[in-house]
């Protein structure tokens, strides 16, 4: 496999890419230099290769064993974001998701706010309709660009996906690139001002100096899986290098000597006793993927 600008990895660690700082290594790992070099890269695989995409390595959780196949990080990478109308905004799925919350404010729109909880980037929204402080991703799309196995780019619009609580269906063998968000002219300073708020709220309530993935639990409908977690008493339950955050129960936190392995037993540890205690089956929000050590 060749490539005329990115960058070809092989048996490449991944703990450094996520944010849990766990997961062994991949087959090969492609950062690639633009959406353009993606393409060319993605048109000269293998069909049968397997792919995995990872941005900012949020909401992810690579086992010891790490990935068989090719890892494509777009991390700094697939960073477009500008105006094409006054009230519509491209971004490549690269785009941390923060960036595009900040962006959309300076422009004076408003009703992207929310993104500035999520962390991670524009990419992993769009697959997984990622959502934060009320707001979630789909109702801001008005398009979107997925590549395919092909290399083949194509535009696509909301209709042709069914979206749900954390959940995007309509993908056959193809990825997210970049999307078109409609938002609603606004006020600027009013728009900053409520994601300075929200932050603030998020670094009050959530472990946000600590390695961890983001919510590691769906809420049950008309319920929060922090709750449950809480009321089952695992604030603070440690497995190896693994601890349910003290600070928010829906979070698992790596203390600094947690394996994959740590994290995952302990996510099974925790749907167990709410199971048991509150008659409650918690969905996992992350993605666990790879092979255990």
């Amino acid at each position: 496999m060749t490539s005329t600008l990115g960058r070809l990895l092989y048996d490449e660690p991944l703990a450094k890419y996520t944010s849990w700082r766990v997961g062994g290594p991949c087959d090969c790992l492609f950062i690639p230099e633009h959406k353009h070099d993606l393409i060319a890269f993605i048109n000269q695989l293998p069909s049968a290769e397997p792919l995995f995409w990872l941005g900012l390595g949020s909401n992810v959780l690579i086992r010891d064993g790490g990935i068989r196949g090719t890892v494509i990080n777009t991390k700094n990478r697939l960073k477009e974001m500008y105006l094409t109308e006054p009230t519509v905004v491209y971004v490549e799925a690269g785009v941390p998701c923060a960036h595009v919350a900040r962006f959309c404010g300076e422009q004076g729109l408003v009703g992207a706010e929310f993104l500035a909880g999520i962390p991670g980037t524009m990419g992993g929204a769009l697959a997984m309709n990622a959502g934060a402080f009320g707001g979630e991703t789909w109702p801001i799309v008005q398009a979107v660009e997925t590549l395919n196995r092909q290399g083949h780019t194509q535009w696509r619009s909301v209709n042709e996906f069914e979206i749900s609580y954390r959940t995007v269906k309509g993908l056959n063998d193809e990825w997210f690139t970049s999307a078109w968000l409609t938002l609603q002219p606004g006020d600027t300073e009013q728009s900053q001002q409520k994601i300075k708020a929200l932050l603030e709220r998020r670094a009050q309530t959530q472990p946000t100096n600590q390695p961890s993935c983001g919510s590691v639990f769906k809420n049950p409908p008309g319920d929060f899986a922090a709750r449950l977690i809480e009321q089952t008493g695992l604030k603070g339950y440690v497995i190896g290098g693994a601890m349910v955050s003290p600070k928010h129960a829906n979070f698992i936190i790596n203390t600094g000597s947690a394996s994959a392995s740590d994290i995952e037993d302990l996510i099974f540890y925790v749907q167990q006793q709410v199971k048991q205690q509150q008659g409650v089956v918690l969905q996992t929000e992350v993605c666990m993927v790879g092979e255990r050590g």
